[in-house]
Order: structure tokens, then sequence, then C-alpha cells
């Protein structure tokens, strides 16, 4: 790709990016931060003294994936701070050191709530974004009040083989908007519930955006996991193809006994933010408010 049309290919997504954005119910102010890593962009709503709450978006989502969720919470109150994960497609821009390992990762998420003036949180997060999520949370404890993890990942337990031989092709040269949008279709049960707008940005980010490797690692130990004190609750999509999730419920509750789980209907691993999206939001809020009234 040449490099004029690289830059045609990026400010189309950054095009789709803004737009999806532009649809959320509450308005958006949007924050950029610098760490040793590069620069991080949040979109924050809701009220400048309330609460935070951190939202991790999934690999490839954008933190525009909010749109069905972010207004509600805000409107309850909340400082919505929705990160674009640096290195994935967004406007965040990996331009520093790379972020190398877990620990690395983990150390760009310190860097950003200090940068932001936020020394404890709550968190919501998807997919990726809610292994991560948890992972922070066995990192650094007093920095996470409270755990929200919308079907999880690489968390409670593993991804089913059927799935990783459906995805691989992601992670294989020659990236087209068209591959992402079949896995997604293939995901949801041919395209069930997603919205069209997001869809399309996931595939150009998918296709065009500069996106850094990803930084991954294991799923937790049963014996990390037990050192968990922090309250947590975990929604899974029935119809996830990442894993089973009646038993993923199971195995959560298994691993962390105070943890509150929900298997909602009518769901998919991509889709279950936005189409189970009152749901979810009344389940978040209600766990929410058991320690903030």
């Amino acid at each position: 790709m040449s490099a004029r049309t690289a830059r045609t290919a990026t400010a189309a997504f950054l095009a789709a990016y803004d737009a999806l954005l532009d649809h959320w119910p509450a308005p958006v102010e949007p924050l950029t931060v610098r760490t040793a890593h590069g620069t991080t962009r949040i979109n924050a709503c809701g009220p400048a003294d309330g609460r935070p709450l951190v939202l991790l978006h999934g690999g490839g989502e954008t933190s525009a994936m909010w749109f069905a969720n972010a207004g509600a919470w805000a409107e309850a109150g909340h400082r919505v701070l929705a990160l674009d994960l640096i290195g994935d497609p967004g406007r965040s821009v990996h331009d520093g050191t790379p972020l190398g390992d877990v620990p690395g990762l983990l150390g760009w998420l310190d860097a950003v709530l200090d940068r932001l003036g936020v020394a404890e949180a709550d968190f919501c997060a998807h997919s990726y974004g809610a292994w991560i999520a948890l992972e922070y949370a066995l990192h650094a404890p007093a920095r996470v009040s409270r755990l929200a993890l919308l079907d999880p990942t690489q968390c409670f337990t593993g991804l089913r083989p059927g799935y990783l031989l459906r995805a691989l092709p992601l992670f294989l040269p020659r990236r087209t908007a068209a591959r992402a949008r079949a896995y997604l279709d293939w995901e949801s049960g041919g395209g069930h519930g997603l919205d069209p707008a997001w869809r399309e940005l996931y595939a150009l980010g998918y296709a065009d955006f500069p996106a850094s490797p990803v930084v991954t690692g294991p799923r937790p130990t049963d014996a990390r996991l037990r050192t968990l004190t922090t309250p947590l609750l975990a929604l899974y999509a029935v119809d996830s193809r990442t894993h089973d999730s009646r038993r993923a419920a199971e195995a959560t509750r298994r691993a962390v006994p105070h943890a509150g789980t929900a298997v909602l209907p009518g769901t998919s691993h991509h889709t279950l933010p936005t189409a189970a999206a009152p749901e979810v939001n009344h389940q978040v809020l209600t766990f929410l408010r058991r320690s903030h009234p």
C-alpha cells in the first residue's frame, strides 16, 4: 500500500470513528494524555465530579463501541472514561516505547490513570479488554473498586478450538475489510444484532489502521484468581462462539465465589453490549450501586 493510499484509508477509518462517536447520546469530551508509549485518547462523558468508570473495549473495537451504554452510565452520574487501547485501531497513537509485554501494558494503564488524576475507579470491559481489566485488578487492586466484565475471554475459561480456527485468518497477512466483515457475521450468526456503522468501523480498522502487535498472555491461574477481592460481575452472551457461556459462568463462580454472573439471551460475543443494552446497562448500574449509592 502506498503512503498516499494508506493516508486515505486511515482518513476513512477516522471519519467512520467520528461519525459513530457523534451518535453517543451524551456529549463527548475528547481527552488525550501522553505517556512513554504515545498518546492515548479518552472519550469522556458525564459529570466531571462523578465517580470514574473506566471502559476498555475489545480487540479492534475502539472506544466508540460504547455508544449504547455510555450515555446511560453518564446519566446515572458516572464520569465515563472510554479509552482507545494504545496500539489498537482508534485515535490513540502508539509512537513511543513498545508495550512489549503484559507488565508494559499494565504500566501504560497505570500511567494513563495517573495523567488523568484517577486514583481509584470502577471498570467495565468487553472481550480482550476484559482480560486487561482483570489483569489490572490483580496488578493494582487498590485502583479497581468494582469490575464488570462483558463476555470476558481468556479470563476464567479457554477459547473454543473451533473459534480459534475461525479467528486465525484475522492474524494472517493481506488483511481486508471483507475478511473482518465475514468474521463478525459468522460470530454473530449472520450479522444479527450488529450495528452496521460499528461493523464497518471495525472492518476499516482491521484492514487499514496501522496497529501494533497485540500484547496478551495466559489465563490467570486459579491461585491468582483466588487473591481477587474486587467485587466482580461477569455477563455472558448466550450465543457467543468464543466459549460455552454457561460453562464460562460456572467457571467464573468457581474461581471467584463472590462473583455475580448472568447469561443474557439474544446476544453473541460482539453484540452483547448493544443488542442487550438495556439489560447490560441496568445490571452494570445495579452492580455499581451496591457499594456506591
